[in-house]
């Protein structure tokens, strides 16, 4: 799980994507997966860049497909579902508004720092 978490971080720091964060909820109760990990790009098309790049960096480096991908149509909220990783890539705005971050505050929470 470990060297997923990597691959997705690494993909999303080559795209460029902002605010980076990594949520630990193996400790949490009822939790839906083992990790969330949250960014966010500017446009519509940089959250596509961003999920396209894990998507591929994940198939090509680890032989790993998502299970279930939701939100390419209009690319303001994508999901990619990895079983025990869910990432969430966001616009702006909609990152704001439905704040995972918050719903979410009983896990371990890490920023991740992006490339400059």
């Amino acid at each position: 799980m470990e060297e997923k978490r990597k691959i997705i971080l690494d993909a999303i720091r080559e795209k460029k994507g902002h605010q980076i964060v990594s949520i630990d909820l193996t400790e949490v109760e009822n939790s839906i997966c083992d990790f969330f990990i949250i960014c966010h790009g500017e446009s519509t098309t940089q959250v596509s860049a961003i999920a396209e790049s894990i998507e591929k960096k994940l198939k090509e480096e680890a032989s790993i497909r998502a299970h279930h991908v939701e939100g390419m149509q209009n690319n303001q909220w994508v999901l990619l579902d990895y079983f025990d990783i869910l990432v969430h890539v966001f616009q702006e705005e909609y990152r704001s508004f439905y704040r995972l971050e918050e719903l979410w505050a009983d896990g371990k929470i890490t920023r991740v720092t992006e490339k400059s």
